[in-house]
């Protein structure tokens, strides 16, 4: 059951994540009024989907990540030639509703013909040879394009992305790792208030935890007891002296007295080096006292933390970049492995570590890589300083190059997690 609960936690983390920056790039599309076609979590094979409004939403197998697929992003697939045969339904308003380019003989309540003309994004108009009897149609600007199974709603020029204003698009882009940062921001919140404040100058040493088969352990040490002495010296909140004297007496039994609620126990241990370490140890941990953070510590101590884990991030970057090496990458299976060790600590170490993969993933999209928010951005900074957009076809190449090459990457580096999984 436990490990159920893990990879629960674990799975619930990272969808939470991935969410939380699609969203930010779905909502921020749709308020400019650009057609979101899909809200994605995951890629390959779908597991999951349903439709709400204009969006498919779906949940796919493999959980590396999601997308939110806008209108006018990637070219259209369906097309309509002059002289093709298809036919069409009407909607209350006599504009076209639907538009089937197969299975024409099977459809009922339809008006079939060749199309003469067809502007499904501009005009929004179909010119119809009827027999003979040539007609021209509104098209209704949701108006759903149907092959065998497949439905695709057409996409009015002012509905695709590449429409809207420079200013549009780029936040439609940087909304999806702010939202990252926000929820990095408010997770860290949460951890405060879980954790607490450390008390400056604390009165007394709290055990936090036991480590297994250690002298503290089979002296029968709990996590919560209180250390009131250690061979006779009060130790009060001084938890180096406690070590100090823990260390000195390798090999020599110690006697310690122990405050469990209301009762004081007395217990001998003698101390023992780890592998490749001097001095003595009995196994345990501090659990240190806090207090309640307030509100306004909450928020200062919060944005601290954005502003250290980030200069951590970035520091780790650098390394990576002086001196690269396979076995500093970690891909999806070793932070999985990891996220699910932290879990089994509990859900406030999940929820600091979710705070940091959070950020993380914001910062990151930001990096100037093809296929990343970050890449895409700069093309939207080319195009304000020129005037003018670059070439769909080369930034399309430029995108696909750089997915392609993180592709591989990431089945390097997931190759590299599984060995290091199996030697364990």
């Amino acid at each position: 059951m436990e490990m159920v609960r893990v990879v629960f936690l674990t799975v619930l983390m990272f969808f939470v994540l991935v969410t939380v920056h699609e969203w930010g790039h779905y909502y921020f599309a749709k308020r400019a009024g650009i057609l979101v076609r899909e809200f994605a979590i995951g890629f390959g094979p779908k597991l999951f989907s349903y439709k709400r409004n204009e969006t498919q939403f779906t949940l796919r197998l493999l959980p590396f990540g999601g997308y939110a697929r806008m209108a006018g992003e990637d070219p259209e697939i369906i097309e309509i030639g002059p002289g093709q045969t298809i036919a069409v339904r009407l909607g209350q308003d006599n504009k076209v509703k639907n538009i089937y380019l197969d299975s024409l003989d099977t459809r009922r309540n339809v008006i079939r013909g060749e199309a003469q003309y067809t502007d499904l994004e501009n005009e929004l108009k179909i010119r119809l040879d009827v027999d003979g009897e040539v007609t021209v149609y509104d098209v209704h600007p949701q108006a759903m394009l149907i092959k065998g199974t497949q439905q695709t709603q057409i996409a009015p020029k002012d509905r695709q992305f590449g429409s809207k204003t420079v200013g549009q698009r780029a936040i439609a882009i940087f909304a999806g790792p702010v939202m990252n940062f926000l929820l990095a921001f408010v997770l860290f919140a949460i951890h405060l208030q879980m954790a607490g404040i450390p008390i400056e100058n604390p009165t007394y040493v709290k055990i936090g935890d036991v480590s297994a088969n250690m002298p503290a352990e089979e002296a029968g040490l709990k996590k919560g007891d209180i250390v009131v002495s250690v061979n006779g010296e009060k130790i009060g909140g001084d938890y180096q002296k406690m070590i100090s004297l823990t260390s000195a007496s390798k090999g020599k039994e110690m006697q310690w007295t122990l405050q469990r609620g209301e009762e004081t126990y007395n217990v001998a241990m003698i101390p023992r080096s780890m592998e490749g370490e001097e001095g003595g140890k009995v196994g345990i941990t501090p659990e240190l006292p806090t207090r309640q953070a307030g509100f306004g510590e909450t928020i200062t101590k919060s944005g601290t933390a954005m502003v250290d884990t980030t200069k951590l991030i970035f520091i780790g970057f650098k390394q990576l970049i002086n001196k690269f090496n396979m076995d500093d990458i970690s891909g999806p299976v070793g932070t999985f492995q990891m996220t699910g060790q932290i879990a089994q600590q509990g859900i406030q170490y999940l929820t600091y570590w979710a705070a940091i993969l959070s950020l993380y993933l914001g910062i990151f999209n930001l990096l100037p890589i093809p296929a990343l928010d970050g890449s895409r951005l700069v093309f939207l900074g080319v195009e304000a300083l020129r005037g003018k957009p670059v070439d769909p076809s080369r930034e399309g190449m430029v995108h696909f190059v750089g997915f392609a090459l993180l592709f591989l990457v990431m089945i390097a580096v997931t190759y590299n997690d599984i060995l290091r999984l199996i030697s364990g």
